[in-house]
């Protein structure tokens, strides 16, 4: 699907078409989660609170024990 980057006040953004808020289950008012792939890709998805909160513990425990999870990817 293409989409194109639409000036909205002073801000840019993107119209998504009804098929696809259906088929992600959404509302008007309602969250997406973006989510950044290694590839430089972007993933949408309906905003999860209990995914956004274990994703902060994920990001602690990565800061946290960086040096540790370098020397286990070698």
């Amino acid at each position: 699907m293409k989409l194109e980057i639409k000036k909205i006040g002073n801000s840019m953004g993107l119209i998504l078409p009804k098929e696809l808020l259906a088929r992600l289950a959404l509302k008007q008012g309602e969250w997406l989660h973006v989510t950044e792939n290694a590839d430089g890709s972007i993933r949408l998805s309906p905003f999860d609170p209990d995914f956004a909160e274990a994703m902060s513990v994920v990001d602690e425990i990565m800061v946290e024990y960086r040096d540790t999870l370098k020397e286990l990817a070698k």
